[in-house]
């Protein structure tokens, strides 16, 4: 164990963590989740990316590392007049669904028809609105709000993955100069909470059916193309399989999807991690190590978030969602024929509209198909 293989991991697991855990906790405010719900939904998402990552590397030889679905979490975020239970029951179904894709050939040939551009102008609809409120947080406390953004824009010129954690660090620094009270911060055991799921189908068509596309297109697919830009076959069946039922059990304790990684995980792919790329692959020990660690400070790190100002947690919710709402949008628009139901997707999806209990992402999908469907049935002219 290099310390430079230490190092590329302890660094890929602080940018996830710091780059989304705000938005985890906005995707446990929205289902009503208690304190102890919460911490036990970190908890549980951290251990089963640990798990997760060391068993697929030992297995598989390649460096695999897995991240929690950041724009899951924002899709999660973004719904409402769901209980937390009713979203345990979606988690569980993701899970499978998931884990049904990496079994069933026929269900990943399915999923693989959806257009790109709708696909991706959904989850640019469910982001939009998260970066939005960037603006209205730099309106509300610019005097720490904007500073953040400074920092983010200058540190991405050299290091874009520390970019989000460097704000993030201003973030607190000056909320603490500012006044914010965080003595009442404690070191608390972290305990995992059982919640019994409860299955609506408005839930599962309107969370765990985008909850799934979006964990598919913008986590899976683009971590299964990071390892193979860096020259390693990704497991695509065994990983999808394995993170399906990971997600499944973990599900139960509160925790949304795992997946593979994909901005993190470039971080430990590298000759810098190891010369040897034949033994690269034990980064994914060491960062599941790490996860463990991150998974047991999970009560004092949403007891951190919570004593911010809301505008802090808002900016960098937006910040940390700007990278994938750029790729969104700019995968919605890059085929001619889908950027009109691209277009209906990602505003139907970022209006935010619910009918018969089912929300805006599953009503975008359903209207950007609809609509490329009749584009495509039209006569051509000869």
């Amino acid at each position: 164990m290099r310390a430079s293989v230490l190092s590329a991991a302890t660094v890929a697991a602080l940018v996830g963590y710091a780059a989304s855990v705000a938005i985890l906790l906005a995707a446990a405010t929205a289902l009503g989740a208690t304190p102890a719900q919460a911490a036990s939904w970190l908890l549980a998402i951290s251990l089963g990316k640990a798990a997760g990552s060391a068993l697929l590397s030992w297995q598989t030889k390649v460096p695999v590392v897995l991240a929690w679905s950041t724009p899951g979490a924002a899709l999660i975020a973004a719904t409402s007049g769901i209980s937390f239970a009713e979203g345990v029951g979606a988690f569980v179904v993701t899970g499978l669904l998931i884990a049904a894709t990496g079994l069933i050939r026929p269900l990943g040939a399915l999923v693989a028809r959806i257009p790109d551009g709708i696909a991706a102008g959904m989850l640019a609809g469910v982001l939009l609105p998260f970066c939005l409120k960037g603006a209205t947080a730099a309106q509300g406390l610019p005097a720490i709000v904007l500073p953040m953004v400074a920092v983010f824009l200058v540190v991405r010129l050299w290091n874009p993955a520390m970019a989000t954690l460097a704000a993030f660090a201003t973030g607190i620094a000056l909320a603490l100069i500012s006044g914010a009270d965080l003595s009442t911060l404690r070191l608390s055991a972290p305990l995992l909470t059982f919640t019994a799921p409860e299955v609506r189908p408005g839930v599962i068509l309107g969370l765990a059916l985008p909850l799934y596309l979006v964990t598919m297109a913008s986590q899976n697919l683009p971590g299964f193309a990071t390892l193979r830009a860096a020259g390693y076959e990704p497991p695509v069946n065994a990983a999808l399989t394995t993170t399906g039922l990971i997600s499944t059990v973990t599900a139960f304790f509160g925790a949304h999807t795992v997946s593979m990684a994909a901005i993190t995980a470039a971080i430990c792919l590298g000759p810098d991690v190891h010369p040897d790329r034949d033994k690269r692959w034990i980064v994914g020990l060491a960062y599941a190590c790490v996860w463990v660690l991150l998974g047991l400070l999970s009560p004092t790190v949403l007891q951190l978030l919570a004593a911010l100002p809301t505008p802090v947690v808002a900016a960098l919710v937006a910040l940390a969602l700007l990278s994938p709402l750029m790729g969104a949008c700019t995968a919605a628009f890059a085929h001619p024929d889908q950027r009109l139901p691209a277009t209906l997707t990602l505003v139907t999806t970022a209006s935010g509209m619910a009918a018969f209990g089912i929300g805006a992402a599953f009503w975008g999908l359903m209207i950007g198909l609809a609509a490329w469907g009749l584009d495509h049935a039209r006569p051509r002219r000869t």
